[in-house]
């Protein structure tokens, strides 16, 4: 589905179906609120659906990944081989991630849309749109065609999930030079200095870390991308595992899923997804705060909170996967739970308005 196509069905998430939600949360034979962004997120979740009968019983991880050119500038402790070798070990199981989800019941689905590889492995989803991205430090990480293809690659796979009988998804990413694009497109959209939205991420010593500053105030310079136009943004010095992830994230809002949204990068593509279509924010769902110094602050611009507060700084969708079986233990209590008169207990007394 090509983005502007998909744009056209973004529909307003049902306020009728988080008022019923909300209703059967208060009736719980429980403390009114005691779960509480448990609750608010079960009610989200059910005004996504548009229906509170909510289940989270078939989630999958979409696991976007791509190479970024920028990695020729020394802005990572490791070079672009390692984004081939941990895309193969997606499918192994042998990475982070895949031990967590297979132990949560999470399937993955790594997804191939900018490697600089060409990978014969049938685990492995080709959506590839060129082999990785050009030095933003140089010129345009990609074209405007190649931004909206990747972004509609991402919306086609939620499709594909959906069809599959997926009701919820997690998001992941796996690209070396990443934190890199993602705090580039951050401090253009947000409008802040390249330093304060710049960490470590994978592990820089103080000279690695001035090279990845002055690699993204070149970019932004070189570049000029419109801070009014998300999609320039990205094309300019983004990437495609961005690009993809904002396709996952606006096609949860096509396709009324509920998308967790993972870490600072995660989080980059969820405010870009958000920043072309703000109704997309209505089907997006914070899961940690990323200990990157850019985490708070770009779930403050998507006006999220996160529920996990766990130092974690992964990717690979890790923070979404450790928090969605405890999204599912707060659903068990909705769907489980009697209510106060099926238990014979008296009400409790409304004092104050907690969702």
């Amino acid at each position: 589905m090509e983005l502007s196509e998909a744009l056209t069905k973004i529909q307003p998430a049902s306020a009728a179906a988080y008022d019923a939600a909300y209703q059967h949360w208060k009736s719980l034979g429980k403390p009114l609120y005691s779960l509480g962004m448990l609750e608010e997120y079960i009610c989200r979740v059910a005004a996504m659906r548009g229906t509170a009968r909510v289940t989270l019983s078939k989630p999958g991880l979409i696991i976007m990944c791509a190479d970024n050119g920028v990695v020729a500038e020394g802005v990572s402790q490791v070079g672009q081989e390692a984004t081939t070798s941990v895309t193969e070990n997606f499918t192994h199981g042998n990475t982070s991630v895949a031990i967590m989800a297979r132990h949560a019941g999470i399937d993955i689905f790594p997804v191939d849309i900018g490697v600089n590889h060409i990978f014969d492995n049938p685990g492995i989803i080709d959506r590839k749109i060129a082999m990785g991205t050009k030095n933003i430090v140089h010129e345009p990480a990609m074209t405007l065609d190649e931004a909206k293809r990747a972004i509609a690659a991402g919306i086609d796979m939620v499709g594909q999930l959906a069809l599959s009988g997926y009701d919820v998804i997690a998001t992941g990413e796996m690209g070396i030079g990443n934190t890199t694009t993602s705090s580039a497109i951050l401090s253009v959209l947000l409008h802040e200095p390249v330093e304060k939205m710049t960490g470590k991420g994978s592990g820089l010593t103080r000279a690695g870390m001035q090279r990845k500053i002055n690699a993204i105030k070149q970019a932004v310079a070189v570049n000029n991308p419109d801070p009014d136009d998300a999609l320039d943004v990205l094309a300019k010095v983004g990437g495609l595992d961005i690009a993809g992830l904002a396709g996952v994230f606006l096609g949860g809002a096509v396709y009324k899923l509920p998308v967790l949204i993972d870490g600072v990068i995660s989080a980059t593509a969820a405010l870009v997804a958000k920043s072309i279509c703000p109704l997309a924010g209505d089907y997006m769902l914070a899961s940690h705060c990323s200990k990157e110094p850019a985490g708070q602050m770009v779930l403050q611009a998507l006006e999220l909170r996160a529920p996990l507060q766990a130092d974690m700084c992964l990717g690979e969708g890790t923070g979404a996967v450790a928090f969605l079986p405890v999204l599912q233990l707060g659903l068990a209590v909705y769907n489980e739970m009697s209510t106060y008169a099926e238990a014979r207990l008296a009400d409790y007394t409304e004092l104050e308005e907690k969702l």
